[in-house]
């Protein structure tokens, strides 16, 4: 799955960047103010992101 692909759900659902780490993006949910780590990789495999997810607590992105 492309990284942009993955941060434009990310922010559909209620997800804003929060810093940038030396490797990584650190997302946080506003919703229930958990954060994790996204990447910068311009590809990132489809089990992870569905990890990312569920670390955040928002749905799966839709694969195509």
């Amino acid at each position: 799955m492309k990284r942009g692909l993955l941060l434009k759900h990310l922010t559909e659902n209620g997800c804003v960047l929060h810093r940038e780490g030396s490797n990584h993006s650190i997302y946080k949910n506003l919703k229930n103010m958990v954060q994790t780590a996204v990447p910068r990789h311009p590809d990132i495999v489809e089990r992870t992101a569905f990890n990312i997810c569920k670390q955040l607590g928002i749905p799966n992105p839709k694969i195509n």
